[in-house]
């Protein structure tokens, strides 16, 4: 794959500065180094909070939360951090949730899930489930789920579960997330050795997050997994053209809108996994992250402009 043709030197200035603090073999290390590197990685792109934004550190049944407000939100986003069910937490992705809040208006609750390999599967699914019931409850706003990564993965998977058991949750936004596909074929063989994201990281990660026993038609592990992709809520998938996670998403979506549902995958060019931090530097990314935002604030009110 011709990198060097595909990702533009923004791009490309983004990946030298987080290799800088997170090395391309940084799966080879210790879990506790992994983490150590990540935050540290985190911390240099982190961004100042959009001024008016507050910010509240609460338990939701035990689950560590960080609830995030502007105004008086009338809706709230439940958001999952990526990382790889290994790294990240609520300082990782606080800039990002941040941003949100502060461009939608909405309220955010980002979500502290339990970790790999000390947690092992389904205690991150069951964090993210018992902090959705606790948001239900506390606030009573209709919801979009949204999350990144892993946390794409964990928002797709409550959608899914939460069919017949949670009313009011008006969509769902996945932003580059794996989300069980073929590891063998399409985008994990096309973008095996892509930057910053290989496919032996993906796999890595996979065998973590469950002890080694990867486990069979679960959608709590793998929403691709499901054989029932009938009333879940409206779907935008937002991924990165240069990752081996990319056709996850157009998986997703064509699955969903083949069982009449409403969805739409956005695939951005040149964009590799985790450009979420780039933000600030790569205007494709910077472009990409207000479609991202455009997307929450729209099914948040009930609207689809993607037709």
């Amino acid at each position: 794959m011709n990198y060097e043709r595909l990702i533009d030197e923004e791009t490309w200035a983004f990946i030298r500065r987080t290799a800088e603090s997170y090395p391309d073999d940084a799966v080879e290390l210790s879990i506790s180094d992994q983490r150590r590197l990540y935050d540290r990685m985190c911390a240099d792109f982190r961004q100042l909070r959009p001024n008016g934004v507050k910010t509240q550190d609460m338990s939701a049944d035990s689950v560590p939360v960080r609830v995030y407000t502007a105004g008086a939100p009338t809706r709230t986003v439940v958001y999952f951090h990526g990382g790889g069910f290994v790294v990240g937490g609520l300082d990782s992705h606080d800039d990002v949730c941040a941003e949100f809040c502060a461009q939608t208006g909405y309220r955010i609750v980002a979500v502290d899930y339990r970790l790999c390999p000390e947690h092992a599967h389904p205690a991150q699914f069951r964090d993210s489930w018992d902090a959705l019931n606790w948001v239900v409850r506390k606030f009573g706003d209709p919801i979009v789920l949204a999350g990144d990564s892993a946390g794409g993965n964990l928002a797709a998977a409550l959608a899914h579960y939460a069919r017949d058991r949670v009313e009011n949750i008006l969509g769902q936004v996945l932003i580059y997330p794996g989300l069980g596909g073929d590891t063998s074929k399409g985008s994990y063989v096309e973008h095996a050795h892509a930057p910053l994201l290989t496919r032996e990281d993906v796999l890595f990660y996979e065998r973590v997050r469950c002890g080694g026993n990867i486990p069979e038609g679960d959608p709590s592990f793998a929403p691709l997994h499901d054989t029932n992709f009938v009333g879940l809520p409206p779907t935008v998938v937002v991924t990165a053209d240069c990752d081996p996670l990319r056709d996850d998403g157009a998986t997703y979506c064509k699955r969903i809108t083949a069982a009449g549902g409403t969805a739409c995958w956005i695939n951005e060019s040149g964009l590799i996994h985790g450009y979420l931090r780039a933000r600030t530097s790569v205007k494709r990314a910077a472009d990409s992250f207000e479609r991202i935002s455009v997307a929450i604030e729209a099914l948040g009110q009930g609207l689809w402009p993607y037709d």
